[in-house]
């Protein structure tokens, strides 16, 4: 059972989960700030074991992935001046750092995102399974009800992400 005051909140984790090349990863820039160190004690930790992770389990963002997240997530100076793209650890990937960074602190964080990993996947899947049963009804039941269905969609469908404009004002003026 999970302790009930994590040394992190997982909402604070999953906000930092993105989906890049097709996997959910987490930023070595948003790891070194759960883990309290420094990115560049991070990324040398990992260069010195680097052996220790794959392609499957870490990778560094292009410049092009760079900047289309910032632009995402609105975000005009990602940690100050950057020489180079952070890297992104798969789940393995952020599973791996805590051996490498060998502290109590990068254990406890570790289990704490591993809980975050885990708790998406279940979302999905429950997700997949409601989608399964709502066909299931649907084929039993008659046109009358197809409102209803096409309802149920629409809630479970994601709202469409609307980019804010930049500086004052309200969103009407904006369009």
């Amino acid at each position: 059972m999970a302790d009930k005051k994590a040394i992190i909140p997982v909402e604070r984790i999953e906000t930092r989960i993105f989906l890049i090349r097709g996997e959910k990863v987490m930023l070595s820039t948003h790891l070194a700030e759960l883990y309290d160190v420094e990115p560049r004690a991070l990324t040398q930790a990992v260069k010195r074991n680097i052996e220790r992770f794959p392609e499957d389990f870490m990778f560094q963002l292009s410049a092009e992935e760079f900047a289309n997240l910032k632009s995402q997530i609105v975000i005009s100076s990602w940690g100050g001046t950057r020489r180079a793209a952070p890297y992104a650890f798969t789940e393995q990937g952020v599973s791996m750092l805590s051996s490498v960074l060998r502290s109590k602190r990068a254990v406890m964080v570790s289990v704490e995102i591993m809980r975050a990993f885990v708790r998406l996947r279940q979302m999905l899947v429950s997700n997949v399974a409601l989608a399964r049963k709502l066909a299931a009804l649907e084929k039993n039941y008659d046109a009358q009800f197809k409102i209803v269905f096409d309802a149920i969609r629409e809630l479970m469908t994601p709202p469409p992400t609307r980019k804010r404009p930049i500086g004052f004002g309200s969103w009407e003026e904006k369009k």
